[in-house]
């Protein structure tokens, strides 16, 4: 917990983190809408050049942009971290962020490692990283052969050899949450934000 080290009157940055799979996407997002918590959080959208997928809305789920538009943000240093992940750049946007963590706004966002060990240490007493870890491998490569084209043997593998690095990564989290059941996970979500934000 790192309640007793935060002396100033920022926001909470809450990175939630895990592999493809493990429903941490899931997990905000139920965490965001949930009573008593919706209004003390907000989703910090991230900047991607993937295409929009069905349902998915601009400014809300991501900001789509071309990658011409992306390198010349990040040129310009107005991306904290980024990574590259099958193909697409994704990418956490500079102004938005600060805005409103600087004014005291508590942000959640989804993470890979690369990108929650950056913004741990860009704001190490801000930041709560946890971490959510499948009920198994075996459900995971379930899990990720469900979102991914039957086709698409290489993708599949792909994503399952980066889930096993990221998992051994698990230890260098404030919380671990295993996400065998959405409901208990999400309790446990909740019961971690609370104690942070009200300690």
């Amino acid at each position: 917990m790192k309640a007793d080290k935060r002396k100033n009157k920022l926001g909470i940055i809450f990175i939630i983190c895990g592999p493809s799979g493990s429903g941490k996407t899931t997990l905000l997002s139920s965490l965001i809408k949930a009573k008593k918590i919706a209004k003390l959080i907000i989703k910090s959208c991230s900047i991607t050049t993937r295409p929009k997928r069905s349902g998915e809305q601009e400014g809300k789920d991501y900001f789509f942009v071309s990658e011409a538009r992306f390198q010349h943000l990040l040129k310009a240093k107005k991306i904290l971290e980024w990574t590259r992940y099958l193909g697409y750049y994704y990418g956490t946007p500079k102004g938005p962020l600060e805005k409103n963590f600087k004014t005291g706004v508590n942000l959640g966002l989804c993470l890979d490692l690369k990108g929650a060990r950056m913004l741990k240490k860009l704001y190490p007493e801000n930041v709560v990283s946890i971490f959510v870890l499948p009920p198994s491998l075996e459900v995971l490569k379930h899990r990720i052969e469900g979102r991914c084209s039957k086709a698409n043997k290489k993708e599949v593998a792909q994503r399952i050899s980066l889930a096993r690095k990221e998992l051994l990564a698990a230890v260098e989290f404030d919380y671990c949450i295993l996400n065998k059941n959405l409901k208990f996970a999400l309790t446990e979500l909740k019961t971690i934000f609370l104690q942070e934000i009200n300690a």
